[in-house]
């Protein structure tokens, strides 16, 4: 039987620049269960976000080698959609504009193609607002454009709107607190801790900051440098991280 999870294994991605491919990760290892939240904090340029976009399939990042599989499905090869569809999220740092798909028809679209039949009219409209008023976003966002004229807050509560409605396996959320007041943080980490709460849905938080960890325990902590793990721990390592930095392993590297 195979175990459920988010396994990756010895994942090397490269991006396509002017000048060729350049290797961004260099060996990840990274297993996520269910119930289990991880978050990974590196220093800029480290490669976390390119963890993010390559597990969700971004076309700009080649997978050179390595295997990421989610309950036993390989999902290197499969398109974007596919990679959803097997029970996979992305909420992007920089989440965009889609200008004339509203943002009611924008989850109904993607809650269709996720469970291959359309959810029923009635209710729908209640579906969505509920879930724009757990983010303390008015209903008439339900009818605007996804994330066009929104401030960076609302785009980011709006994410969680999206992992609210289609309720994935798994979540992948890349520096969602940034660019957060302290009260936009709490209602997006209340909306991610409604997510965990459900006991049987991984999520891996990539994040520069401590501060929503104090809202989001998290059950393991990896400090990425250099486009790899270079170690692990609890929630202890975060706030270790806080006092001392990542300087010990930027000096130890070649």
């Amino acid at each position: 039987m195979t175990e459920r999870c988010l396994e990756i294994r010895d994942l090397h991605v490269s991006v396509n620049t002017e000048t060729g491919h350049k290797p961004i990760l260099k060996g990840v290892d990274l297993t996520i269960r269910p119930g289990e939240v991880h978050a990974i904090m590196g220093p800029n340029g480290s490669g976390k976000s390119t963890l993010a976009y390559s597990i969700a399939g971004h076309p700009k990042y080649t997978i050179t080698s390595g295997s990421v599989k989610l309950d036993g499905v390989e999902l290197v090869g499969l398109s974007v959609d596919q990679r959803a569809k097997a029970g996979l999220f992305l909420a992007m740092q920089y989440p965009v504009e889609v200008s004339g798909v509203s943002v009611a028809n924008f989850l109904r679209t993607a809650k269709t193609a996720l469970d291959g039949q359309a959810p029923p009219l009635r209710g729908w409209a209640s579906t969505v607002n509920d879930s724009l008023a757990k983010m303390q976003l008015d209903e008439e966002f339900a009818a605007r454009s996804v994330n066009e004229g929104f401030s960076g807050g609302e785009k980011k509560r709006n994410e969680i709107v999206q992992l609210d409605v289609l309720n994935p396996k798994y979540a992948v959320l890349d520096e969602t607190d940034s660019g957060l007041d302290i009260d936009a943080l709490r209602v997006v980490s209340e909306g991610i801790n409604r997510y965990t709460d459900q006991g049987d849905r991984g999520l891996l938080l990539i994040t520069h900051y401590t501060r929503i960890l104090r809202y989001v325990k998290p059950d393991f902590v990896h400090v990425f440098v250099d486009g790899r793990v270079v170690e692990a721990g609890g929630p202890e390592l975060a706030e270790s991280l806080e006092e001392t930095g990542y300087e010990r392993w930027l000096t130890a590297r070649p």
